[in-house]
């Protein structure tokens, strides 16, 4: 998997179950997202993984034919880059 970790969060105005069932249809044939959440009451919908956040509020627009409004971009830390930066301290007890 190529690029930085994100974790965004739009706003896609979802009416019904089936608007629903079609983002989840949509976000799953996306190969770069690894987890998603879909908030039909708050009309949001919360996406992670290795992708570029542009590339994707297009593509679901797109698919979707609905405004994607990006509320909020983090990047995400994985396990393996945390231990990285993280001190190792050696201590021995006599």
């Amino acid at each position: 998997m190529e690029g930085q970790a994100y974790c965004m969060v739009m706003r896609v105005n979802l009416d019904c179950n089936s608007c629903c069932r079609k983002m989840r249809r949509n976000i799953l044939n996306m190969k770069e997202i690894e987890k998603h959440l879909i908030e039909k009451q708050e009309n949001r919908v919360s996406v992670c993984g290795r992708f570029k956040p542009a590339d994707v509020a297009i593509k679901l627009r797109k698919k979707m034919k609905r405004r994607v409004e990006i509320l909020e971009i983090g990047e995400v830390v994985t396990h393996y880059e945390a231990q990285e930066e993280a001190p190792i301290i050696d201590r021995y007890i006599h």
